[in-house]
């Protein structure tokens, strides 16, 4: 029987939510719990305590417990790798292993402690709530990084119209036809070009086979971003938006104002304007932003090389200033922040510094091989389909489709909801139909590992 009431409707969300990360961190689930029941009491005192000492130190301890959870169990192998590497030294591996989407449910309850602590939200007096915010199964794993603020009102009272089922089961679906047919397919294609002996690819074939990665990344965590918000819209929450279609940004700014939404806008609000030594500096703020951007998606080199990348063009656009930019043709932007990005996801990559190096000698030519060859060109026309068709899902064609379908179905939404729900059935059909053809193929989304 279905649940009708909300609190009902909460407890069986959160007896699923908890038995779906069960499935895969059985263990793991206890430090999820001990996260939230030591952060719920924190807050409680921060609200509590409010304007006196005690609420400082609530706040303090409540940050040094979630950041150096996140520490333990993400980056301790790291550090030792770098403690040997310096000193020469042998210590031994710890063999942590790294609990899934702790990444993710760790931002979130920080974001909750320290609105709370700001007072931008009310402090949650009930545990069972606050667990339900942060076990919630359809982002818990890979994100979005969702605000309390953004549904704590639907945590309490929530309805699911027929139009909001339907809107969420298409969204779903659609984020897992990014997944499926997208995301797979050019993760087929960016093994191809580099192979095993990334030496050996033409210059041609690197700067195709990172141009899919570029795409392979976009949709395999913008199809997952999908679907936890439709799931999430189909149990009556109304997650933000985390892609607005990146590639069609102008500027580096505009990209990471378009790609991973919620990651970029948490480091906005809860580092940017943090003051350093006293008062806010924008080199040194921009540096820890960038450079916590960068070891937030793991404990390698290439990922602080990467945030840091980013964060010297942006600290470049900002010194010309908007204005000025807005001057350059719009071609020339593009060519500009496609050549940025498309590089930087090539940092993204490759997490061994020699394949890196040898990343940046292929790009340029400097490897000794050959522009193209016959190898090269027979893998691009095999795939050309795939290429073709990633590019174009780039830009927001749904929603263009959306938006005049709605313009010619304005006063039948029956009509409209019937057409997405058709179009949802032949999607899900076909991705059931690869599933099944490619089951003996392992394909995990590329940010459960963060």
């Amino acid at each position: 029987m279905m649940a009708k009431k909300v609190e009902h409707k909460n407890v069986v969300l959160i007896v699923f939510s908890l038995l779906f990360y069960s499935f895969g961190e059985p263990l793991m689930i206890l430090l999820l719990l001990a996260s939230v029941v030591i952060n719920f009491l924190l807050a409680r005192i921060i609200d509590f305590k409010r304007g006196e000492r005690a609420a400082k130190l609530a706040l303090a301890f409540a940050l040094f417990y979630d950041i150096g959870m996140l520490g333990v169990f993400k980056y301790t192998d790291f550090i030792i790798d770098n403690i040997n590497g310096i000193t020469g030294l042998s210590i031994s591996p710890s063999g942590i292993s790294l609990p899934l989407g702790i990444s993710f449910y760790t931002f979130q309850i920080i974001s909750y402690v320290i609105d709370v602590y700001w007072e931008k939200v009310n402090v949650q007096t009930k545990f069972h709530k606050l667990l339900l915010y942060i076990s919630l199964f359809p982002q818990l794993v890979a994100g979005p990084i969702v605000r309390y603020s953004t549904i704590a009102a639907e945590i309490d009272e929530r309805t699911t119209t027929i139009s909001d089922f339907a809107a969420g089961a298409t969204r779903l679906i659609f984020g897992l036809s990014k997944k499926v047919l997208l995301a797979n397919s050019l993760n087929l294609v960016v093994g191809e070009f580099f192979g095993n002996d990334l030496t050996q690819a033409t210059v041609l074939g690197t700067w195709l086979g990172v141009i899919a990665y570029s795409m392979y990344v976009y949709f395999d965590f913008s199809g997952y971003s999908d679907m936890a918000i439709g799931m999430g819209r189909m149990f009556g929450f109304h997650f933000d938006e985390n892609f607005r279609h990146p590639f069609m940004c102008r500027s580096i700014a505009e990209f990471w104002q378009r790609w991973h939404i919620s990651l970029g806008s948490f480091f906005r609000d809860y580092l940017l304007y943090v003051p350093l030594f006293g008062k806010r500096r924008q080199v040194l703020s921009l540096f820890l932003v960038w450079f916590t951007t960068g070891l937030w998606h793991g404990a390698s080199w290439n990922f602080v090389l990467w945030g840091l990348y980013f964060g010297v063009f942006l600290f470049i656009e900002t010194k010309i200033g908007k204005k000025r930019l807005k001057k350059v043709p719009t071609v020339i932007m593009h060519i500009y922040n496609k050549l940025v990005i498309i590089i930087g996801f090539g940092i993204f990559k490759f997490e061994n510094m020699s394949d890196l190096g040898n990343f940046f000698k292929n790009i340029v030519g400097a490897n000794g091989n050959a522009f193209t060859s016959s190898e090269t060109n027979d893998i691009f026309m095999k795939y050309v389909f795939i290429f073709a068709i990633s590019v174009l899902a780039c830009f927001p064609i749904v929603p263009f489709i959306k938006s005049k379908l709605e313009k010619a179905t304005q006063n039948q939404q029956g009509l409209a909801i019937l057409g997405a729900t058709a179009v949802s059935l032949v999607l899900l059909f076909v991705n059931t139909a690869v599933l099944v053809a490619t089951s003996s193929s392992n394909n995990p989304f590329l940010y459960w590992r963060f």
